[in-house]
């Protein structure tokens, strides 16, 4: 300005503000409230600090607001268009070096906002001092601090439309400190991966056509009071042992309470701290990926809870939640559900589906609750919603938000799956977006949907005494009706072994041997029927109490020093086994998605308890399924077979000695006699043992 560089000072508390430049000193102006200013006679503004006196002390520092934005045009193009693909790496807080001075840029969201400030323990958390910059219409607020490095705690001070504050947690926080604490943690990751092998290899054969079976994993209660580094040591080694090719992590994402199982996140682009910090979480995934077991994450984009440090009208306004009360409320589970018509809303879930993928190389997303977000009266009564532009009932924007979410994945991390837990027959779940169906929809882009249907009726029969089944034995051949209409992953989940529902040997019916064998038996089923397999962690060894977060699967069980040990470590071998075989026989997932894949044998006997599928390869070759949901032996039953096989031999059999069963079976190979049964020219005589599922192959 005329006469030289003004320079403008706010310093709450401080006595006197001093600017340093080269070795000019100059004392500024108090004028009053906290603020200093003074006119030097400068040409341009120079490289300056200052030097602020207070009661007690005299402090040498930078001033934040000498430095230009940290964030670019493009970035604030592409938040403002809701296409920042990488929006993390754009707002939140991040360590850097700009303009040649460390600090930490804090970037955040709030377009009601009149006001944002940064609090800390660097300002003893009084933000009066830092108030960031507003960066036009996007609604961002930006201010990078010097000499804020990794780990410190803050949280954004922001004065609402009413001019009332409000502390918040940083929407995009990378790191939180562990609840019930609620600030966010700076953070800044060091991590060196090791995983390149296996990145590289997985993106070979799709999901729907490789094997896949996965473990449910509730990581704090798996073995309680583990971290990251320590479940790291243990899971990898478990789940190999076992045979399955994948787990399912949950809770990843922060949330307050644990009792949640993480279904109500407040930290969307943080681990939970809990466990460890987020390097610590990467270090689990990538053992994991180098024990050669893919990883996925239960993810809740549906919804978040009502903390009023959090998301909550989070600038005083409706923000990342509806606008409409009715719309926002979640009848259920009393959260509130996200604004999925509003752009910069959308962006923050479509971008924390990729950061997850890319930043921590997670290979899938479990997503949750599809339902509620697909249906504007999921659980709501009439005159509790309002129809779509077109008089339905389905939610156009939840729709248009999966359908992006799903394309943007696929696009940017090859390799991953998306899999909804969907729990109705909405058209084209696994379709690809840019094919509509017959209800006018392009599908929703999903890799797998879980099967409820399938695992609502196939654990119904499976409750019922053996003797009243053959009443019910459409409720284990009905799924076949539908499992091509899209690609299925058959779940035993944490959700089914809770709240008085039973683990799943306590569903059965039956004393202690019935029960475990109808077990056996129906998980020897469950891995022959096409779909991918889900099986939640304790279920594997037959727990019989049901799961609680409190103290995990009762591992007390396999003790060789309990006297039933035997009886649960049967049943885990038999997983262990059926994971084996499956593995290593195309014929139950190369065409799990093509009605090629599988044929009946026999379908119908209702009165025997008995169903008999074979399952085929690309090539044709079979695999025979015969489950015997009877408590008798079926001595020389007969069953149609393909006749240019010229002797079938058993691979597995659930009622095995070892397994806990009688050893009842069929030890030598089995020779097709040239008499027609089932629609077929040959048939073969087998021993089904009682409550048992037998697989068997070409000799």
């Amino acid at each position: 300005m005329p006469g030289g560089v003004a320079f403008r000072v706010f310093r709450p508390y401080a006595l006197a503000v001093s600017v340093l430049t080269g070795e000019l000193r100059t004392e500024l102006r108090d004028d009053g409230d906290g603020f200093f200013s003074g006119l030097l006679p400068l040409v341009e503004v120079p490289a300056y600090r200052l030097l602020v006196t207070y009661e007690e002390t005299v402090q040498e520092a930078e001033d934040p607001y000498r430095f230009l934005p940290t964030l670019g045009d493009l970035d604030l193009h592409l938040i403002g268009e809701g296409r920042h693909e990488q929006l993390w790496q754009a707002l939140g807080a991040h360590p850097t070096v700009h303009e040649g001075v460390a600090g930490t840029r804090f970037t955040v969201w709030a377009p009601n906002a009149r006001g944002v400030r940064v609090a800390g323990g660097f300002n003893f958390w009084d933000g009066t001092g830092h108030p960031m910059r507003s960066l036009g219409a996007t609604g961002v607020w930006e201010l990078f601090l010097p000499g804020i490095g990794a780990g410190e705690l803050y949280k954004f001070e922001i004065t609402r439309p009413d001019g009332s504050r409000t502390f918040r947690a940083d929407p995009l926080a990378r790191r939180t400190e562990v609840p019930p604490a609620t600030s966010s943690v700076v953070h800044s990751s060091g991590y060196t991966w090791g995983d390149a092998q296996w990145l590289a290899r997985r993106a070979e054969v799709p999901a729907h056509e490789a094997p896949m079976s996965v473990y449910e994993v509730h990581l704090p209660s798996w073995r309680p009071g583990l971290t990251y580094r320590q479940l790291a040591e243990q899971l990898p080694a478990y789940v190999s042992d076992l045979g399955f090719t994948h787990v399912e992590l949950m809770p990843v994402a922060e949330h307050p309470f644990g009792g949640s199982w993480g279904y109500q996140v407040t930290g969307f682009y943080a681990p939970t701290a809990r466990l460890g910090d987020p390097d610590d979480f990467k270090y689990l995934v990538d053992r994991l990926h180098q024990a050669g077991i893919g990883v996925l994450m239960d993810w809740v984009p549906a919804h978040f809870p009502r903390d009023d440090w959090a998301l909550a009208e989070f600038d005083g306004r409706p923000l990342y939640e509806h606008a409409d009360p009715l719309r926002a409320a979640h009848p259920d589970w009393g959260t509130l559900e996200f604004d999925f018509g509003r752009r910069e809303v959308r962006n923050f879930l479509v971008a924390n589906a990729v950061y997850w993928c890319e930043e921590f190389h997670i290979d899938g997303l479990r997503v949750d609750a599809v339902a509620s977000m697909l249906y504007l009266d999921y659980s709501r009564e009439p005159g509790q919603w309002t129809p779509n532009e077109h008089g339905g009932r389905e939610n156009l924007d939840a729709v248009a938000f999966l359908q992006e979410m799903n394309a943007t994945v696929y696009r940017r991390v090859p390799g991953v799956v998306t899999v909804a837990e969907e729990s109705t027959a909405w058209d084209g779940v696994t379709r690809a977006t840019h094919h509509k169906g017959p209800s006018g929809f392009g599908g929703l882009g999903f890799g797998l949907k879980w099967n409820m249907g399938w695992m609502h009726d196939s654990l119904q029969y499976m409750s019922h005494e053996s003797v009243h089944r053959k009443y019910h034995h459409g409720e284990m051949t009905f799924s076949m009706v539908y499992a091509y209409s899209e690609n299925y992953v058959l779940p035993i989940s944490h959700d089914e072994v809770v709240h008085g529902k039973k683990s799943l040997v306590s569903k059965m019916p039956g004393d202690w041997w019935q029960q475990r064998a109808n077990v056996r038996a129906y998980l020897g089923f469950m891995w022959a029927h096409p779909g991918k397999q889900l099986l939640f962690m304790g279920q594997e060894f037959a727990q019989g109490a049901e799961w609680s977060e409190a103290h995990g699967p009762d591992w007390w069980l396999l003790d060789p020093e309990y006297g039933a040990a035997a009886d649960h470590l049967g049943v885990r071998d038999l997983v262990r086994d059926l994971n084996t075989a499956y593995r290593a026989t195309p014929a139950l997932w190369r065409c799990d998605t093509r009605p090629s894949g599988f044929a009946w044998v026999v379908g119908d006997a209702a009165e025997d308890n008995v169903l008999a599928f074979l399952r085929l390869d690309a090539d044709g070759a079979p695999l025979l399924a015969v489950s015997n949901f009877a408590p008798v032996v079926r001595h020389d039953y007969r069953l149609g077979v393909p006749d240019d096989v010229p002797a079938w031999h058993e691979v597995l059999n659930t009622d095995e000695v070892r397994y806990g069963g009688g050893g009842v079976g069929n030890p030598d190979p089995v020779k097709p006699e040239a008499r027609g049964r089932h629609g077929r020219a040959a048939s073969v005589r087998l021993t089904l043992p009682p409550l048992a599922t037998v697989w068997l192959r070409p000799a």
